[in-house]
């Protein structure tokens, strides 16, 4: 981002001798203007530059603080990975044809981490024996990809049937991020009262690119508030040449257009060039953004790990280290990095988040405990956190506590966390005997989001002990429909049929288990026996 400040010069003659709305007697209303905008209250800042400039349209201190804080009011730090849509997965010109190797990809993490005891160990994400905790720092480009662990072994054909069905009202359309981009753009110019701010059709782009701060300032709204990405290149290509091709700003901000774009080989070519002139802790993270957009995780965390050693103290090129570790199942090098982010940071949520979600699994919930009542103390108060509190004193034994938690979360919960809370609340109420309550959790969880695959799953058993076979088929197989990576939906299926005495159904469903879970010892056991029935007739 260009620096905050804004060209001062006579701005107290634009004003003229009327009152401006909102400013208050003999102060000067830039002055004012200025102050607000310091103070982050861009809307007051907005409505005092808008009426100058209604006074006075070519007062160019007066336009270059609204283009500022326009700029502000609609930013975003967008160093971190951006969700993709299945429009972008389906024609992404950089994809490569071939299957990559194994540990190469986020795609196809290392081999050696789905074994059984790792992270992508689909056992050690408990749905149908214990709770599971929720992060709450979900990054948009780890929903598709690395939401769990079992998430990363769906077939390709299944992961696009699931992305073309949305699982709500108006989300079944398919989305690209610059189609996104392009609706807000339009949305924020007729926002505008009479017309945009800026027209920027009409604009010479080199007679800005030759004021160095209108033009960064331009940009930023271009690329930020517009979010028209060509026009953004145009300048900062024509801002480029004036500079004489030895500004690293021109250079990171070009970039920036270009990945919009969804140009990612230009996009990586200026951010080099850009870190050739200056280190730039932005520029490193906007290139592993880059190479993880291109699948190259390997690639990405080498511009992490340069800008960690031109940074040492920078926390987020730390972060970014330990997020692609995740990415790929590496969840010890992962681990290792949120204790070295936590090393700079003692506040970092996520790192701390993390670490608590590791103990957790790792059957230390009393440890967990500890990391989420910091988060608590921190001042974190989310549907997640009180959530994960209650998991962890439930498994902890402390019992008094557990069910106030989940109230806390329940009060706190959203449209897309509430049928996970009512989930978990099922399975403590299993682990306290208690059916009837876990069985009107999970309708509940049901009736919040009718998609919930793990609640259809854990509801099936507790009709099977109500001797309901049929429902609980039912039930099965719309969890096999809805996620088909879930290899408790397939087991419990095939162990159905088997006691059905339909054998060659659950040859079937027993194949689709072991092919989501390759090493669960009951699937194989079932599909043993199976094999000696088939040679037995």
């Amino acid at each position: 981002m260009a620096s905050a400040e804004v060209i001062t010069g006579k701005a107290s003659a634009s004003a003229g001798s009327a009152p401006v709305p909102g400013v208050p007697a003999n102060v000067d209303p830039v002055f004012y203007a200025q102050l607000k905008f310091r103070r982050r209250q861009y809307e007051p800042c907005i409505d005092i530059c808008t009426e100058l400039l209604q006074r006075n349209p070519y007062d160019r201190a007066v336009w270059l603080l609204k283009t500022r804080a326009l700029t502000e009011q609609a930013y975003v730090d967008d160093t971190d990975l951006e969700e993709q849509g299945v429009a972008d997965l389906l024609m992404d010109d950089n994809a490569m044809a071939q299957a990559p190797r194994p540990g190469t990809s986020i795609n196809r993490p290392g081999t050696s981490s789905a074994r059984p005891g790792s992270s992508l160990d689909p056992s050690i994400r408990p749905v149908t024996a214990s709770g599971r905790p929720m992060s709450g720092f979900l990054r948009p480009s780890t929903a598709a990809t690395a939401a769990s662990g079992t998430a990363r072994m769906r077939t390709g054909s299944a992961r696009a049937n699931s992305a073309f069905r949305g699982a709500r009202a108006g989300s079944a359309r398919p989305l690209t991020s610059l189609g996104r981009r392009v609706r807000l753009g339009t949305a924020s110019m007729l926002s505008q009262k009479g017309g945009p701010f800026i027209d920027v059709q009409r604009l010479d782009l080199r007679k800005y690119a030759k004021r160095p701060q209108l033009a960064k300032a331009l940009c930023d709204f271009l690329l930020y508030h517009d979010n028209n990405p060509r026009k953004a290149v145009e300048l900062a290509a024509a801002a480029t040449v004036v500079m004489g091709y030895s500004d690293w700003f021109w250079k990171s901000r070009l970039a920036k257009g270009y990945y919009m774009i969804g140009l990612m080989r230009e996009a990586e070519r200026q951010l080099r060039s850009a870190l050739g002139h200056q280190p730039i802790v932005e520029c490193f993270l906007e290139l592993g953004k880059v190479y993880l957009r291109l699948d190259q995780p390997a690639a990405a965390l080498d511009a992490f790990s340069r800008g960690a050693e031109a940074s040492p103290s920078d926390v987020s090129l730390k972060l970014a280290v330990a997020r692609t570790h995740e990415l790929v199942g590496e969840a010890q090098l992962a681990l290792e990095a949120f204790r070295r982010v936590l090393h700079y940071d003692a506040s970092s949520a996520e790192a701390i988040a993390s670490l608590a979600a590791h103990h957790f699994y790792s059957d230390q919930p009393e440890v967990a405990l500890k990391h989420y009542r910091r988060l608590l103390q921190m001042g974190l108060f989310s549907a997640e956190l009180w959530n994960n509190l209650g998991l962890s004193c439930f498994h902890a034994g402390q019992y008094d506590m557990t069910l106030t938690c989940f109230d806390r979360a329940l009060s706190l919960a959203g449209d897309d966390a509430i049928a996970d809370v009512w989930h978990n609340v099922a399975q403590v109420a299993v682990g306290l005997g208690d059916s009837a309550l876990a069985y009107q959790a999970l309708k509940v969880a049901l009736a919040a989001d009718a998609s919930h695959a793990e609640s259809m799953i854990n509801l099936g058993v507790l009709e099977l002990r109500r001797d309901r076979a049929d429902t609980a088929r039912s039930l099965f197989s719309s969890a096999q429909r809805l996620a088909p990576h879930l290899f408790e939906a397939w087991f419990n299926g095939a162990l159905l049929s088997y006691k059905l005495g339909d054998f060659q159904e659950a040859y079937r469903q027993v194949s689709q288990a072991l092919e989501a879970y390759p090493g669960h010892a009951d699937s194989l056991e079932l599909m043993k026996q199976l094999r000696r029935l088939f040679t037995l007739t």
